[in-house]
């Protein structure tokens, strides 16, 4: 699960998650309201630019990431 179908050194939907939750929460944010609300607006603003964060979440497609995370939460 989450595993990228792309390149080894490319990093996992998981990686990423966990690297921008990281970054939102080292700021002092709700990282999952963040999260939660750049997922459904689109809006690059809600992610931190600490870490590069911002850059990093756009590697997903959110709708790819919506599909990864439904996928996730029916399979516990």
């Amino acid at each position: 699960m989450f595993n990228s179908s792309e390149k080894s050194d490319q990093k996992t939907t998981e990686d990423i998650l966990k690297t921008v939750y990281d970054a939102l929460d080292e700021k002092g944010y709700n990282a999952i309201d963040q999260m939660v609300g750049y997922i459904l607006s689109g809006d690059p603003s809600y992610i931190t630019g600490h870490n590069n964060a911002r850059n990093i979440i756009r590697h997903i497609e959110r709708d790819d990431l919506v599909e990864e995370l439904l996928r996730a939460f029916l399979k516990k």
